[in-house]
């Protein structure tokens, strides 16, 4: 990561479940009581902050789509979230979600670019090839790839996966991500 030269005119795209909270296996957030941050997601999210411009969640989300909880439900859960890493220093300047089924071919449910073009037309000054997609599976992966971001792999809690070969970097966590991206900044 040393040679990415990461400034304050780069944009953090995250994934949710998996890289910022407890992802259930088999199953959905589906209220604010099943979310759980991961250890050291908020003193990361205030270490990201001070470093990147922009910093988005995009979270496929089909608990909607399978009837196992509602539009209102996810606003309630992503408030919460909100709400916490703001009061720890942190930030997010946008939340993008798809409810889709996974067996539909919607262009916003990731690996689709959906949710990162409807970011850019929000925010016209996020430049792709000046972004990172951290996620935990293969479809965030692809997501960052295929619109020339740097893919960052998160190791999940559960399993030991090997990262698809397009991830440019791998960690054990958010937190080790953010320290990283803090020393390659403060190294140059």
């Amino acid at each position: 990561m040393k040679n990415w030269k990461i400034d304050n005119e780069w944009t953090l795209f995250l994934d949710r479940d998996g890289v910022i909270n407890r992802r259930i296996r088999n199953g959905y957030v589906t209220d604010w009581e099943e979310f759980h941050f991961l250890s050291g997601v908020l003193q990361a999210m205030a270490l990201l902050n001070s470093r990147f411009q922009r910093i988005f969640i995009v979270t496929n989300q089909q608990g909607i789509g399978k009837g196992l909880m509602t539009e209102s439900d996810l606003a309630h859960i992503h408030n919460r979230m909100y709400e916490s890493i703001r009061e720890s220093g942190g930030r997010i300047d946008a939340i993008y979600h798809c409810p889709s089924l996974s067996s539909t071919d919607d262009l916003f449910r990731k690996p689709a670019p959906g949710m990162a073009l409807k970011a850019r037309s929000e925010f016209p000054e996020v430049d792709f090839s000046r972004s990172v997609m951290v996620g935990d599976a293969p479809s965030d992966m692809e997501f960052g790839h295929r619109l020339g971001m740097k893919p960052v792999w998160i190791d999940s809690e559960e399993e030991s996966a090997d990262p698809p070969e397009i991830a440019a970097a791998r960690f054990p966590s958010l937190f080790d991500f953010a320290l990283s991206v803090l020393e390659c900044t403060n190294s140059e």
